[in-house]
């Protein structure tokens, strides 16, 4: 056992009984947490909220549902999702519910984001046609919100340094239908210049995530007071890489969900006084959420006055996590880098598959016409948005959607491919009803009813649910369908 931990009360240093177990006032107060007392405002209310669980939120997928709709549905479901203000797409569902396990979720209808982790794509000032960096960006949530503040169009580029993070990160964006996203794996502290320069940079920092604490009480005796030291130089390593990769005239958005200032507004600071002149903080600001100013005095060290600019969100103003965010703006007038030619793509054989879709799905001629299909792997085609262009440098773990699998006989979309296109098609396509919806999401084989079986060939087909399409089938000859819904998507069975 380390010093530290020796350190630590003993009555944090006891592992939990369960992972959701809740924490008490007394054990925030004989925490790492304590330093925090005159940071402040209400410490009795801090305490005790980091005590409560903390209530689910999703954001409703603009692309397949509006939020109305999205709690229409889940009002028929039983669910009482309330309106968040300050999200326009938001909603907050009752504590139990476990969204990903509902079939709305595995239709991309939705994706499950605590509030606060909701807000750099806010404040980011997104806009069409820009060129976008999230450097530390698995699992995904804050990605899918950028790609979609873009139109889904454009080029987004989302690296995070661990593979096993950017597998969990593509199957967000698959499931939601992202298509203008390049996934890499890199040191972002190292990244590449030959990538080029971005109009917003987004640095989720890793941190020592004491913000999190309601959604997993267990990090509490873990805390360990001086990880923000051990932070610090990666967090500053990551924000100095943004700073020179942002375009001149560019944003970054600098985030962490700690409440430590060494991993905030020291790591801020440090920066500012790096590149004199270079940067400046922009106001942060929020309608409809309370926050403090960032701190600007701390352990007996004076910071600029300009670091109240940054925006600190505490628990228990409005029952949520712990969230820093600082808006970093970089001077207009310094030289700005050509942007650098983007990676070749095998398109050869694109244009042959995407008519057989036409052809047996019935999409129509022109359906690809805002898309660039190209083949990336063996295994078949990825769909991109057409303007997307992604950076040579570094190699892409993916660009894009992987929407039709080609080497297997007979050749079929990609689940993700088919919550894409499925909606439009008029052949080979089956509306199930609820029992058949629940066996198709448990990878069962079931039976249609006479009326599907009559207007349906055999062969694979795409299955919906009250117009919302689930993924790709098969209708055999023998008259029962088989689920193809992939396994690893199982947690959303009903």
């Amino acid at each position: 056992m380390t010093q530290t931990a020796e350190l630590r009360p003993q009555s944090v240093r006891l592992s939990r009984a369960k992972a959701n177990a809740l924490i008490t006032p007394e054990e925030i107060a004989a925490s790492p947490l304590a330093r925090y007392r005159t940071l402040v405002d209400d410490w009795d209310a801090f305490a005790a909220a980091l005590g409560r669980p903390l209530p689910p939120c999703i954001w409703a997928n603009p692309t397949r549902i509006s939020v109305a709709a999205l709690a229409d549905l889940l009002a028929e479901q039983g669910l009482d999702a309330q309106p968040v203000p300050g999200l326009p797409g938001a909603l907050r569902l009752p504590e139990e519910t476990k969204a990903g396990r509902n079939w709305w979720y595995c239709a991309g209808l939705a994706h499950a984001q605590e509030e606060v982790s909701q807000l750099p794509a806010m404040l980011m000032d997104l806009a069409p046609g820009q060129r976008v960096l999230d450097l530390c960006a698995a699992p995904g949530g804050k990605t899918a919100q950028i790609a979609f503040a873009l139109g889904n169009r454009g080029t987004l580029v989302a690296n995070d340094i661990a593979h096993a993070r950017i597998k969990a990160l593509q199957g967000n964006l698959d499931r939601l239908g992202v298509v203008n996203v390049t996934t890499t794996c890199s040191d972002g502290a190292n990244w590449p210049s030959a990538s080029g320069q971005f109009d917003r940079i987004l640095v989720d920092a890793p941190c020592s995530s004491e913000g999190t604490l309601r959604r997993t009480p267990s990090l509490l005796p873990r805390l360990d007071p001086n990880s923000a030291l051990r932070l610090g130089p990666r967090q500053r390593a990551l924000l100095r890489k943004a700073v020179q990769r942002c375009r001149p005239g560019g944003r970054i958005l600098y985030s962490t969900c700690t409440f430590a200032p060494e991993e905030n507004e020291l790591v801020v600071a440090d920066i500012l006084a790096e590149h004199p002149g270079l940067l400046r903080l922009l106001p942060a600001a929020v309608p409809g959420f309370i926050a403090t100013p960032g701190v600007t005095h701390w352990n007996g060290r004076e910071l600029p006055p300009e670091l109240a600019s940054c925006l600190r969100i505490w628990p228990h103003h409005r029952d949520t996590g712990g969230f820093f965010m600082a808006i970093l703006e970089k001077d207009a007038s310094c030289p700005a880098e050509p942007t650098p030619e983007p990676a070749g793509l095998d398109d050869t054989d694109a244009a042959e598959w995407l008519a057989g879709l036409d052809d047996k799905y019935g999409l129509g001629g022109d359906y690809w016409t805002g898309y660039r299909a190209n083949r990336q792997t063996r295994r078949g085609l990825h769909l991109m948005a057409a303007d997307h262009a992604p950076p040579a440098v570094p190699v892409a773990e993916s660009s894009g959607l992987f929407f039709h699998r080609t080497n297997v006989r007979p050749p079929k979309p990609s689940t993700g491919g088919a919550l894409l296109f499925g909606r439009d098609v008029t052949r080979f396509g089956v509306a199930l009803d609820t029992e058949q919806r629940d066996r198709y999401l448990r990878r069962e084989i079931f039976a249609p009813t006479p009326e599907q079986r009559a207007a349906t060939p055999t062969g694979q087909i795409i299955v919906s649910y009250r117009g919302h399409v689930l993924g790709v089938g098969v209708l055999h000859r023998s008259g029962v369908i088989e689920s193809l819904f992939p396994s690893r998507w199982s947690g959303c069975a009903a």
